[in-house]
């Protein structure tokens, strides 16, 4: 019995020794971390969540997202107190992850050999290597733990490279140089923790597209990020669809009641109460009548109302 113990000890270490070597998480390790979702996936093996779902999500509030994360199980998902380039526009998008860690030259000496093993630019800073493998869609997450100072992430020349390769921007746990020209970029968004005008130093990418800690949160690659002026949430990619259907109803239903609260003809504590039969069906005629295009089926209306307290 020990011996088996021992042996599976050794196989499991054997196994995380040869993920933490390389720089880059291979297709089968991420595959692994968000093995709960079933869909299509990208060659890097990251979850490829729908475009149009992307889309949807932008019309989610934190709240309904913090809620519905934290049913299930998921409490710490949310970052706050961010420096924000454009604050009033909304990013979602597929999360790439980079972690940087504090100079050490024997890490560094190592990072940069295997850097170039797997065949990475060796032309510029190393702090391009995430950028490199950014794809359209992609937000790019890194953990600069909070340095600002000496810790800029990026400028405007990197800022626009990342912009004409995903459409999107960045999420940094550290800092960017080039404010004013990034925020004159359009389109380009950053949820950063400060600003600096200084150049990066003493900073190495120590792993791309591995689990990382941006504030109270645990990202991993493939996750999709939803960031607003209110916050960030990191949402694991096989509770997004569910989340934007769960959060488009609760919209729904708020708008109704609002309508009937208006109009008068109900008590306020039917409304906000259970619904009754009667009110259920003015909910299905309004809703069948709704004046824009709705991502909801009326098979999820049903499936709404049938639920108990609905």
């Amino acid at each position: 019995m020990n011996s088996r113990i021992l042996l599976l000890a050794a196989f499991v270490l054997t196994g995380f020794f040869a993920h933490a070597q390389q720089v880059g998480s291979s297709p089968e390790y991420i595959k692994a971390l968000t093995s709960q979702w079933k869909g299509e996936r990208f060659p890097d093996g990251r979850p490829k969540v729908p475009d149009i779902v992307l889309e949807r999500l932008q019309n989610v509030t934190l709240e309904q997202a913090w809620g519905y994360l934290d049913r299930r199980g998921y409490r710490n998902q949310v970052e706050r107190n961010w420096l924000i380039i454009q604050p009033d526009q909304v990013m979602t998008g597929r999360v790439v992850t980079a972690q940087f860690m504090p100079f050490r030259p024997d890490l560094d000496s190592l990072v940069r050999a295997q850097g170039k093993a797997e065949g990475r630019s060796q032309k510029g800073g190393i702090n391009i290597w995430p950028i490199d493998i950014l794809t359209k869609g992609d937000v790019y997450v890194a953990d600069g733990y909070g340095k600002v100072k000496d810790g800029t992430l990026i400028g405007s020349s990197l800022g626009n490279a990342i912009y004409g390769k995903t459409g999107k921007g960045v999420i940094f746990y550290g800092s960017v140089r080039d404010m004013q020209e990034l925020a004159d970029t359009k389109g380009f968004n950053g949820w950063v923790k400060d600003q600096h005008p200084s150049y990066i130093k003493d900073m190495t990418p120590a792993s791309i597209n591995a689990p990382i800690r941006i504030g109270e949160v645990t990202v991993f690659p493939g996750d999709v990020v939803l960031a607003n002026k209110y916050g960030v949430v990191f949402i694991p990619s096989h509770l997004v669809e569910g989340l934007v259907s769960s959060s488009e109803m609760v919209a729904l239903r708020d708008e109704f009641e609002r309508v009937l609260l208006q109009q008068g003809k109900y008590p306020s504590g039917e409304i906000h109460g259970d619904w009754s039969s009667k009110i259920k069906d003015e909910f299905r005629a309004w809703v069948s009548k709704y004046p824009k295009k709705l991502a909801i089926t009326s098979k999820d209306v049903e499936a709404y109302l049938a639920k108990e307290g609905n």
